[in-house]
């Protein structure tokens, strides 16, 4: 059998001792360079091993302050929904209220941004093709809670009242009424969630740790004729939101029972 890599050995080793108590939520451990004493070892390996425990959610690094215990945190319901959007319903899934609701977000956004690769392809514009991109960091209770880059090609925005989703006359209200404002028709949100590590930008922006576990969802809006009007990556750190996705019924398209001639109440649904 092969040995086990030594800093995976140590790993377990502090691993165990938080598990038993020996420090506790929010206690500092003591240095690297104790440690790398303490276990006989480099201080690379405890620098390795103090990493492991980071990205497994178990230890925090402050910048200039050393490693901590992590305080857990309570995961808050974040729900993905364009059906409670159009209905202006209160924030609540199946009973659950979604607490920690972002209210308040910064913005920036840059003009005539070239199209990377991978948003070129999404947006079907050739690499290059011109865009505005938007950067957003929304908060809740005054902590941020997800991060938002959007891309809108300047071919269908370029030259009107709403070329900056943060300015202007419909500034704020999103992209469906600022693109029906210039007569573009919005029909489709397609999102496509995927598990990914915090970068060392995210996990500054966000207060977590590098490669901490986030939910990235590529977001991407249609036209009624099809075309991609804006597509964005949100970033949204785990370990503090758990996301929920709720999807409508367009009960005229139900088929009726056999046997069964009359038309669904307004109470039908459950």
């Amino acid at each position: 059998m092969p040995r086990e890599a030594p800093y995976l050995a140590v790993a377990d080793a502090l691993s165990a001792r938080i598990l038993a108590g020996e420090w506790g939520a929010g206690e500092r451990l003591p240095s690297r360079a104790r440690l790398a004493e303490e276990y006989g070892v480099g201080r690379n390996v405890t620098q390795r091993a103090v990493d492991h425990l980071i990205v497994k959610g178990l230890l925090e690094g402050r910048a200039g302050s050393g490693t901590f215990v992590c305080v857990p945190r309570e995961r808050l319901l974040m729900v993905r929904s364009r059906h409670r959007e159009r209905r202006g319903d209160t924030p609540t899934l199946v009973g659950v209220e979604e607490r920690g609701r972002a209210g308040a977000w910064d913005t920036q956004s840059q003009v005539r941004v070239p199209a990377p690769e991978a948003i070129a392809e999404r947006l079907a514009i050739g690499t290059g093709g011109l865009c505005v991109r938007t950067h957003y960091e929304f908060l809740a209770d005054g902590h941020p809670v997800q991060l938002s880059d959007s891309w809108e090609p300047m071919a269908i925005t370029g030259g009107t009242p709403v070329v900056l989703p943060e300015a202007g006359p419909l500034a704020g209200k999103g992209v469906v009424a600022r693109m029906r404002s210039i007569g573009v028709e919005v029909e489709t949100v397609v999102e496509v969630p995927r598990p990914a590590r915090a970068t060392q930008e995210q996990a500054n922006l966000l207060g977590i740790g590098v490669g901490d576990l986030v939910l990235r969802i590529e977001r991407t809006l249609y036209d009624t004729g099809g075309r991609p009007v804006e597509t964005a990556d949100m970033v949204i750190p785990d370990a503090r939101r758990e996301v929920a996705y709720e999807f409508g019924i367009d009960r005229r398209q139900l088929p009726v029972p056999r046997g069964h001639f009359s038309r669904p109440t307004p109470d039908d649904g459950r």
